[in-house]
């Protein structure tokens, strides 16, 4: 896949979350990861275990005016809104950098007002910050990614229709 992404969160109070989203991030392929007004706390202490400050770059701005991301980057604000779009029906920009509001709150008007696109998951509430990350950056794989199609039955492509297994009580001899 060619192109880029990077993660980011505004206003980040809790350090597992964060660490949990950096650390899912750098598994996904993120080319850097950001944070826009985070606590010290949360920056201080990341429970990130897979280190992924030592394999991607990490900007920590303290404003959305302080932010700069590359030319060309379409900033995607990730938020439940009427005004978003489903992510299942989005089309991710090829160089994006999606940012998600923080764990009691909703992104600021400010975060808003600069992004070029708004996506919702569509979910009956909102779920974990760091949650929301690894489902938007999956969708961003499934997406871009050179995967066979999905076959029309259950299973991989190319598997045989399975044949049901029993569960429950052994059949009686």
């Amino acid at each position: 896949m060619r192109g880029y992404f990077a993660i980011g969160v505004e206003r980040s109070s809790k350090q597992l979350n964060l660490g949990n989203l950096m650390r899912s991030s750098h598994a996904f392929g993120a080319s850097f990861f950001f944070t826009i007004g985070a606590t010290y706390k949360a920056i201080e202490g990341m429970s990130d275990t897979s280190k992924s400050l030592s394999h991607m770059p990490f900007y920590n701005w303290q404003s959305i005016e302080e932010a700069q991301f590359p030319v060309g980057c379409r900033l995607v604000g990730v938020e439940l809104v009427d005004e978003a779009i489903a992510l299942p029906s989005f089309r991710h920009p090829l160089n994006a950098a999606y940012i998600l509001g923080p764990e009691r709150g909703n992104l600021s008007d400010e975060v808003i007002e600069r992004c070029d696109y708004l996506v919702q998951i569509p979910t009956k509430f909102c779920v974990n910050v760091a949650m929301a990350g690894a489902i938007v950056m999956y969708d961003r794989t499934l997406s871009f990614g050179r995967f066979a199609a999905r076959p029309l039955h259950e299973g991989g492509p190319g598997q045989p229709l399975p044949q049901p297994k029993r569960h429950g009580m052994p059949a009686h001899k």
